[in-house]
C-alpha cells in the first residue's frame, strides 16, 4: 500500500479566506456567526448563519466558465485555486497528468429554486438559461472544478450528507494506496443561500439564541439549542509519498487512517454505536497506538443528542485518556457537506501552529461532555496526530487520522 500525503491546501469560510486568515480566527477563537433579517422576512424560526460573502470571479474566470457555477462551485473555485497553488501544481502540470477530484456536495438548492421560479413565472424553459441544469446538479462542482483545471483522472462527487468532505478525502486516500491515481483533488463545498437551509430550520434544528450570535453555538454545552448553518469551501491536495517526493512538493502530514460506518438506525438520529466504530476502524487502519493522538476535532453541531452520542462514542473509545477535544463548529456553524475537509484543515492548521483553539462557548458540560477534556479557552500544546469526525443524515460516519510530517 502506498502512503498518502497532504501537499496542498485551501479554504474559503466564515473565519476568512485563505489559510492565514483562517489560522487568525482559529487561534483569537472568533466567531463567523451572524443575525441575517432576509432569513426572517422569509419566515425562518431562526436568522442565525454563518456570514460568508460570494466572490466576484469576473477577474479570474470567463463569462461562459462563470455561468455554470453556482455558490458553492465559486467557493470550491477559490479554495481549489489556493490548495494548487501552496501544492505547486500548474495548468501544465495538471494538463499533462491524470490527477483525480473527489469532491462533497450534497445540495444545490438555489440553482433549482431559480430554474423554478423563471419556469413558473415565464412559462418558457428557454428562458432557464444555458447554466441552469448545471449549477442545479448535485455533482455541480466536480463538473465545473474538472473543466476549469483541466483534471483528467477520477472525476466525482460525493454526497454522503454531513460526512461528504471527510469521505471525499478517505476515498481519495484508498485510490491512492492502491495506486490507482497518483494526486487527487479532495474537499467539500456548501452553499449558504436560506433556500439550502429552510427545510433544516422547518424541523426545529437551528439554535433560535438570536440575541446574541457568536454565542449561540455551543458544542457540548449543557444549554445548546440547536446547531447554526454555515458554509464555504475547502480543498486539500493529497497524493502518494513517491509523487510528492518526486514532484519536490511541500509535505505537510499523512492520512493515515480512514474508518467508515453506518448506523443502521434512524435516519435523522445518531446513535453510539455507529460513531464508535468508525473512530476504531480509523484507528486501527492508522496502525498507531492511541495515546499518540494529541487532538480530537469533533463533529459535534451543538445539538442535544448529537453531542450527546458523539461525546459517548469518544468515551467509549478513548475511556481513560482525556486528549484535547473541541468542535471547531462553535465557531463556523455547522458546515455541512463542506465540515469533514474544513475541519482536517482547522486541524492541520493548529497542528502546524502549536496551539488547539477554544471550544467556545463551552460554560457548563453535561454529565457526558464532563468526562471530556474539552477546553473552552485556547490551548498552547505540540501535536502530532489529530482525529477528525463527521456524521451524517442516514447514519453516515467517517473518521480520519492524521499525522504530521
Amino acid at each position: 500500500m502506498k502512503r498518502v500525503v497532504i501537499t496542498g491546501m485551501g479554504i474559503y469560510s466564515c473565519l476568512g479566506n485563505g489559510l492565514d486568515a483562517v489560522k487568525e480566527s482559529l487561534y483569537n477563537g472568533k466567531s463567523g456567526i451572524v443575525f441575517d433579517p432576509e432569513r426572517k422576512e422569509m419566515g425562518f424560526r431562526s436568522a442565525l448563519t454563518a456570514k460568508i460573502d460570494v466572490p466576484d470571479l469576473k477577474k479570474e474566470l470567463s463569462r461562459n466558465q462563470r455561468v455554470y457555477m453556482p455558490e458553492q462551485a465559486k467557493y470550491a473555485y477559490v479554495a481549489t485555486a489556493e490548495a494548487l497553488r501552496n501544492a505547486n501544481l500548474d495548468i501544465d502540470f495538471l494538463e499533462a497528468h491524470e490527477v483525480g477530484l473527489l469532491y462533497g456536495n450534497d445540495s444545490s438548492a438555489q440553482a433549482v429554486m431559480n430554474s423554478i421560479d423563471t419556469m413558473r413565472e415565464k412559462k418558457d424553459t428557454t428562458l432557464i438559461g444555458s447554466g441552469g441544469i448545471f449549477q442545479s446538479m448535485n455533482s455541480t462542482v466536480t463538473m465545473n472544478l474538472a473543466c476549469i483545471f483541466k483534471l483528467k483522472g477520477m472525476n466525482l462527487t460525493v454526497s454522503g450528507a454531513c460526512a461528504s468532505g471527510s469521505h471525499a478525502i478517505g476515498l481519495g486516500t484508498l485510490l491512492i494506496r492502491n495506486g490507482l491515481q497518483d494526486i487527487v483533488v479532495c474537499g467539500g463545498a456548501q452553499e449558504v443561500n436560506p433556500y439550502a437551509v429552510g427545510s433544516f430550520d422547518g424541523i426545529s434544528a437551528f439554535s433560535t439564541r438570536e440575541n446574541d450570535p457568536t454565542k449561540a453555538s455551543r458544542p457540548f454545552d449543557r444549554d445548546r439549542d440547536g446547531l447554526v448553518p454555515g458554509g464555504g469551501a475547502a480543498t486539500i491536495i493529497i497524493e502518494s509519498y513517491e509523487s510528492a517526493v518526486r514532484r519536490g512538493a511541500p509535505i505537510l502530514a499523512e492520512v493515515c487512517g480512514y474508518g467508515f460506518s453506518s448506523n443502521g438506525d434512524h435516519i435523522s438520529v445518531p446513535n453510539v454505536d455507529g460513531p464508535s466504530r468508525s473512530l476504531k476502524m480509523a484507528i486501527k487502519d492508522a496502525n498507531i497506538n492511541i495515546r499518540e493522538i494529541g487532538y480530537v476535532n469533533a463533529h459535534a453541531t451543538s445539538t442535544p443528542v448529537g453531542d450527546r452520542n458523539e461525546a459517548k462514542a469518544i468515551y467509549n473509545v478513548f475511556g481513560d485518556y482525556k486528549p484535547e477535544i473541541t468542535s471547531t463548529k462553535a465557531m463556523t456553524g455547522h458546515e455541512m457537506w463542506m465540515a469533514g475537509a474544513s475541519e482536517v484543515i482547522y486541524s492541520m492548521l493548529m497542528m502546524k501552529n502549536d496551539f488547539i483553539a477554544p471550544n467556545i462557548n463551552f460554560e457548563n458540560p453535561d454529565e457526558d461532555s464532563a468526562k471530556l477534556n474539552i477546553p473552552a479557552k485556547r490551548i498552547i500544546k505540540h501535536f502530532d496526530t489529530f482525529l477528525s469526525n463527521s456524521f451524517g443524515f442516514g447514519g453516515t460516519n467517517s473518521t480520519l487520522v492524521i499525522k504530521n510530517i
